[in-house]
């Protein structure tokens, strides 16, 4: 893996300009960056056990297309992120030059399976991990597993979210999505680590707004981070989409598995 900056042109994304954190516009760009955590320390707690992705991925946030989704699209560039590891790094899609879905595309795609009223296309509705799991199996017949991990503390994200995250990077290396009801900001899950003092998880935040910026900027300003457990809202439920790829066969049964695994 490396921490390349990749022309987005190559992906047929059609760019925009966008307007950069200190509200200046930026000239229009045609990069994205790939595999955002190149190079990034393991967390300081001295973790024992570590599981990343395997392969490549591009970091899709508010606005790089343009767009200005800023308070609403963040579950949709999670959707993009994950696909675009699709794209790149999992058979049969690697090494084509498929794009991504855009915003409008997702959008169309839940009005036409049912999921969503015709009025949702063109909104600024947001989606979660439920509906990225219908957009990744329509786009690219992925499966997807969306573990639920109960809110109200007693450990559930250690003893849950912690060790499916563990098992899915072993098994399959996808990027998952993660995100909530009190705390509902999508997360793009790239990894975790589990040490003696608890477990940290490696996020891909796109709320990110602003010009292009490389692999070390994004990673200074905290933009991709690992991010304790601990430091997440333990009163929230969340729930964790993980793409069946690589070694799990394909079957009905498979198809956007949601378990309650804290069961």
């Amino acid at each position: 893996m490396d921490n390349r900056v990749v022309p987005a042109a190559s992906d047929g994304i059609d760019w925009g300009g966008s307007r950069a954190e200190d509200g200046t516009i930026r000239n229009t760009t045609e990069t994205l960056c790939s595999n955002v955590h190149t190079g990034l320390p393991n967390p300081p707690a001295g973790p024992v056990r570590c599981s990343l992705i395997k392969g490549d991925c591009l970091y899709f946030h508010y606005g790089c297309d343009g767009q200005d989704d800023r308070g609403w699209g963040c579950g949709y560039r999670t959707v993009q992120t994950v696909a675009s590891w699709l794209c790149r790094s999992s058979s049969p899609f690697r090494d084509k030059a498929a794009a991504p879905p855009s915003i409008g595309d997702m959008q169309r795609a839940l009005v036409t399976m049912g999921d969503k009223p015709p009025s949702f296309s063109g909104s600024r509705e947001w989606i979660g991990t439920v509906e990225a799991s219908l957009v990744l199996d329509y786009y690219y017949d992925v499966p997807c597993k969306v573990a639920h991990v109960r809110g109200g503390g007693g450990g559930e994200l250690e003893r849950v979210a912690v060790e499916e995250l563990h098992r899915h990077f072993s098994q399959h290396g996808s990027p998952a999505m993660m995100g909530g009801d009190r705390d509902n900001s999508s997360k793009g899950i790239l990894g975790v680590c589990t040490g003696d003092n608890g477990s940290c998880l490696l996020v891909a935040d796109p709320h990110y707004y602003g010009g292009p910026l490389g692999t070390g900027e994004l990673q200074k300003r905290g933009w991709v981070a690992w991010k304790s457990v601990s430091s997440l809202d333990q009163s929230s439920f969340y729930n964790v989409c993980m793409p069946q790829t690589g070694s799990t066969p394909r079957d009905t049964a498979a198809r956007n598995v949601l378990s309650d695994v804290s069961l």
